[in-house]
C-alpha cells in the first residue's frame, strides 16, 4: 500500500518520516516532490571498473543552469535530506522531467527502511537539456512494510551510503565482497 498525503503527514508527526527542508506545497496526493541539489558530479575516467574506486569530479550548478549532454552519466543529489524509519521509500522522476528527456535513476529508485540521507541521482538525458539548482526533479513514494524488520539500513555494519552528504556519492561497488 502506498501512503496518502494524510498518512505521510501522520508518519512525519510520529517521526517515522523526515524530510528537510519540508514544504507543504510539495506534498502531493500520495507523494512528496524533491528537488535537484546544488551539486552534480561526473566520473573522472571514461572507462569505469566495478572492482576499483572510480573517482568523481563534483561541481556546483551555476545560477544560469547547466546543460546536460547525452551519452554522459551525471550524478546529482536531492536538495532534501530524508529519513524513513518504518516504510520503503521509492524515488521516481516527475513526469514533467521525463518529458524533457531526463532520467533520474538507472536502478536505484528504491530505498531501504532506515535510509537516512540525501538521494544520489543517476542522471542521463536523451538530448541536451539545461537543469537548475532547486528545480523539481522527482517524487518520493512511501510503501507500507509488512512484518518486523531485523536489519535497518542505517544500522547495518556494511551499509555504504550512510554518511550524510550534500554532494552526489559515487558507486561503492568496489567495497562489496565478490
Amino acid at each position: 500500500m502506498i501512503l496518502t498525503d494524510k498518512q505521510i503527514l501522520e508518519e512525519m508527526e510520529k517521526g517515522a518520516i523526515l524530510v528537510e527542508p519540508f514544504d507543504r506545497a510539495c506534498l502531493g496526493t500520495n507523494s512528496y516532490d524533491v528537488h535537484l541539489g546544488r551539486y552534480l558530479a561526473t566520473y573522472k575516467d571514461e572507462v569505469l571498473d566495478a572492482r576499483k574506486h572510480n573517482e568523481i569530479d563534483t561541481f556546483e550548478i551555476p545560477e544560469e543552469g547547466y546543460v546536460l549532454q547525452p551519452g554522459r552519466l551525471y550524478l546529482g543529489v536531492t536538495l532534501e535530506y530524508t529519513e524513513t524509519h518504518a516504510h520503503v521509500p521509492f524515488l521516481e522522476g516527475k513526469s514533467s522531467v521525463g518529458r524533457l528527456g531526463i532520467d533520474i535513476h538507472a536502478t536505484a529508485g528504491k530505498g531501504d527502511v532506515g535510509f537516512c540521507n540525501t538521494w544520489t541521482l543517476e542522471i542521463s538525458v536523451s538530448q541536451p537539456v539545461r537543469v537548475y539548482y532547486s528545480m523539481p526533479i522527482g517524487q518520493l513514494i512511501y510503501f507500507e512494510v509488512k512484518g518486523g524488520i531485523e536489519n535497518y539500513y542505517n544500522k547495518k555494519q556494511n551499509a555504504k551510503y550512510n554518511n550524510r552528504t550534500i554532494t552526489p556519492v559515487e558507486s561503492m561497488m568496489w567495497m562489496n565482497e565478490w
